[in-house]
């Protein structure tokens, strides 16, 4: 890896493929323009979505989506850790799961990481992965931002927090490419699409941008 320095270095952790563009897309998008590194640690395959196919297919189709989505806005190094879908609550109950998702953050050894939120509830992986991120970073007292992002839901328990808006009214359209590389995700994203733009939308005004991503600061 690149001697890059850490205040340089941006890392996402998400449940699924498409989360990383879903959650912070617009802002990626934004730093990489400011030369930043940008890398995303995503939890599983998501093979759940197609139950129906044969995972080593489903696992292809939807990594290969990520990359190029990850192309568009700005990943650099993108890291799976392929754990089961939709029961990430026991799997990150293994102790070498959480020591491999430590490990790996202190050697990207980011200044600002970007995560799932607490009150994103909707999707059990989602408050999972924001669990095992928590106490990750705890078993390695990172020093460092973290925000999380809120895909599903409203924030609840963090409304006190201070906020992060990013102006993404230069990157919202690459956000918005890149969501639609994840074809196997149409019927979902087609459902979250109109709340995509009215989040912006809501954010950038709150700020007197045109759009903004809006992010929670825990850390």
């Amino acid at each position: 890896m690149v001697r890059i320095p850490k205040k340089d270095k941006v890392l996402v952790i998400c449940a699924h493929p498409d989360d990383e563009i879903l959650g912070v897309g617009g802002t990626i998008a934004k730093y990489k323009q400011e030369g930043k590194y940008n890398y995303c640690i995503i939890f599983s395959f998501g093979e759940k979505s197609h139950w129906w196919m044969k995972k080593k297919y489903t696992v292809e189709m939807r990594v290969a989506e990520s990359k190029k989505a990850a192309e568009i806005v700005g990943y650099d190094e993108t890291f799976f850790l392929g754990l089961k879908d939709a029961d990430l609550k026991s799997e990150i109950e293994r102790p070498e799961v959480l020591e491999k998702l430590a490990n790996l953050i202190k050697k990207i050894n980011p200044g600002k990481i970007f995560t799932h939120s607490m009150d994103d509830v909707i999707y059990a992986d989602h408050k999972s992965v924001h669990s095992a991120v928590i106490q990750a970073l705890d078993d390695i007292k990172y020093r460092g931002e973290v925000y999380t992002f809120n895909i599903w839901a409203k924030d609840v328990r963090t409304t006190a927090n201070p906020k992060l808006y990013v102006d993404i009214s230069d990157t919202f359209n690459l956000k918005i490419k890149a969501l639609k590389i994840f074809v196997s995700q149409k019927l979902a994203l087609m459902q979250l699409l109109p709340t995509i733009y009215y989040k912006a939308i809501r954010s950038g005004i709150t700020k007197k941008m045109r759009f903004a991503e809006v992010f929670i600061k825990i850390k």
